[in-house]
């Protein structure tokens, strides 16, 4: 299928958010682990959204130029045609873009899509994500108010993140304490700033413990009955029942029962990062430990090519990787509910 349209990627989030269900947002950094993401997808039969940070849209630009525009801008058109292969439908989106940033890859790419939707054709991306838990949430809002505006024009979904996730994801970085927990009186900001859906659509990255990265347990202390708190102390002021779709970060090496407290509560989109990345390297290491004298012409020796020819290790990558994402589906209830 085609990468979604506007419209198919509000109804897959209506879906999720009706069903109780979430899609894993899956980083990449290259076409090969983007042809991964969209492996794991497909075999789990399952919609989904793939997402590319700031710092792996300038791996994308080239270690030359480390231009972020054009790095994100050359996968979404890869992806676009590639994506027609693989029977789900997939949703474009860029991660975490702090303030420094925003002049370098956000504002860019929604002029992009937005001459594109004038002329008549989808945007490039279906949603971008606004940064700003480093700054103070005013500033974070009346910042996250004018992109929302200018996503509307787009027909691109905003996400915004309005209190710290603790630990560093591509330099912004928040240390693990009482402050990673968002308050009702948090949202009721928030929602008196970008309104409740008749401003314009955005997803809402709220905090409950969350942290980046991989950390050993009891360092890090989640709360995701908290998001019920935030729903209820909205829906009692302002009559609408659960209003806000949340995104779950810090998602990698949460347990079963982390995840499901959060479906219930509204999430639906949880990012994964860190669990991709090493299941995408495993089997590389692996590789390369079996094959040592193969991938190395060591003692003036010719090596082997089969072995250190990158095809026979991506291979084994994209697999890895795609295996990882399918079991990601399966976590989050998502496996089997692709749109027909």
């Amino acid at each position: 299928m085609p990468i979604a349209t506007p419209e198919i990627y509000n109804e897959m989030l209506d879906r999720a958010k009706a069903g109780k269900f979430a899609y894993p947002a899956i980083n990449v950094t290259s076409t090969q682990t983007l042809h991964a993401a969209l492996r794991g997808f497909a075999e789990a039969e399952s919609d989904g959204i793939i997402q590319i940070s700031t710092g792996g849209a300038e791996f994308l630009g080239g270690q030359y130029s480390k231009d972020m525009v054009s790095g994100a801008v050359a996968l979404a058109e890869f992806a676009h045609v590639v994506a027609k292969k693989y029977p789900v439908n997939i949703a474009l989106h860029t991660d975490h873009c702090p303030k420094d940033k925003l002049d370098g890859y956000v504002r860019p790419l929604l002029a992009i899509s937005q001459e594109r939707v004038a002329a008549g054709q989808n945007p490039l991306f279906q949603s971008h994500m606004w940064d700003g838990s480093a700054e103070k949430l005013d500033e974070n809002l009346a910042i996250a108010k004018e992109l929302l505006a200018e996503a509307v024009k787009a027909k691109i979904i905003l996400e915004v993140e309005i209190t710290p996730t603790g630990g560093e994801e591509d330099g912004v970085s928040h240390e693990i304490n009482d402050d990673l927990y968002t308050t009702v009186a948090d949202v009721e900001r928030t929602a008196e700033a970008l309104g409740l859906g008749e401003k314009g659509r955005y997803l809402l990255a709220a905090s409950f413990g969350n942290v980046h990265g991989v950390y050993k347990p009891g360092n890090v202390v989640l709360k995701p009955e908290l998001l019920r708190e935030l729903q209820d102390g909205i829906a009692a002021k302002h009559g609408k029942a659960d209003p806000f779709d949340f995104v779950f970060h810090g998602g990698s090496g949460s347990t079963e029962e982390e995840i499901r407290t959060a479906l219930e509560n509204g999430v639906v989109k949880m990012n994964l990062d860190t669990d991709t990345q090493y299941a995408f390297t495993r089997p590389v290491a692996d590789h390369m430990f079996r094959h040592y004298d193969g991938v190395l012409k060591i003692d003036g020796e010719v090596g082997d090519k089969k072995t250190y020819d990158p095809r026979s290790w991506g291979k084994l990558a994209e697999a890895g990787m795609a295996e990882r994402v399918t079991r990601a589906c399966a976590d989050l209830r998502a496996t089997g509910t692709k749109l027909k």
